[in-house]
């Protein structure tokens, strides 16, 4: 062993030893490193937009290396397409479809995430002890790799989850809806475009759907008519403050009052 590495052994050791005396300051070990890292982030977060904004063109199918600059504008009226979070929130997107039922969505969307958090924000209380050695650390290190497996399998089983709340073909299943809840046939146009308006991956009808809005097999039987099931999908937020649904007025009249009248005609079975 050479003289030079002598050196650097003890004075790395001295190092240690008043550390473990007299504690390291905030300022400037702490600031230092702090500062170091967010200057990393934010010139790699610069890189990247100078990267996706130099290499790519101005037509929306003109990509570059990290996608287009510019994206056709959005068809507010389309009815196919399908809702979907963003990658980051595919976890909790997936732990909606565990706990489907509405008596456990508080659970899947407020009750684990709050308590995985509130025992993260704990574990500097609970564990005080200054050993950092993962082999000296078993418990720590297998809850690590548990969270980290149950987040990498909830956020890929929440990306590769088969689309939409509907299942089987839609002519097979609008005529299901008619036998069961006794339907009329001016209500299939409504029926058929609620089917293909992606409205099943908030709703639950007959039996298929989501649970993020109120099930809509017996809104009929409400007796709310024709008229307010139309300016509740121009603007349901004006109808009922607060709520989530996007506007379907770019349907038009016509499908939004077809829309109307199978959701008037859905009672329940009650015909």
């Amino acid at each position: 062993m050479s003289r030079a590495q002598d050196e650097r052994r003890a004075g790395f050791k001295r190092y240690k030893d008043d550390v473990h005396k007299e504690g390291k300051p905030f300022h400037p070990y702490a600031m230092l490193h702090d500062t170091i890292m967010s200057l990393v982030v934010v010139v790699v977060i610069v890189a990247l937009a100078a990267i996706w904004y130099y290499t790519s063109g101005k037509a929306p199918d003109d990509s570059g290396l990290l996608g287009p600059r510019y994206a056709a504008r959005a068809d507010p009226g389309t009815d196919i397409f399908v809702p979907r979070p963003d990658w980051y929130f595919y976890f909790l997107f997936y732990l909606l479809r565990i706990f489907k039922w509405p008596e456990s969505v508080v659970l899947g969307t407020v009750g684990i995430p709050t308590l995985a958090l509130i025992l993260l924000v704990m574990v500097p209380f609970i564990d005080k002890r200054r050993e950092r050695r993962l082999s000296r650390r078993p418990v720590a290190v297998i809850a690590s790799l548990l969270v980290i497996a149950s987040m990498g399998v909830l956020t890929w089983k929440g990306a590769t989850v088969k689309e939409g709340g509907a299942s089987g073909n839609a002519q097979a299943v609008v005529a299901k809806w008619q036998q069961v809840n006794k339907l009329p046939d001016a209500a299939l146009p409504g029926a058929n475009l609620f089917y293909q308006s992606g409205c099943l991956n908030c709703h639950f009808y007959v039996d298929q759907g989501g649970n993020i809005g109120p099930n809509l097999t017996a809104e009929g039987s409400k007796g709310r008519g024709i008229d307010f099931q139309i300016r509740h999908l121009q603007n349901p937020s004006a109808v009922h403050p607060g709520s989530i649904m996007p506007s379907f007025a770019a349907l038009g009249d016509a499908n939004l009052k077809a829309l109307a009248i199978f959701l008037e005609a859905s009672k329940g079975g009650a015909g």
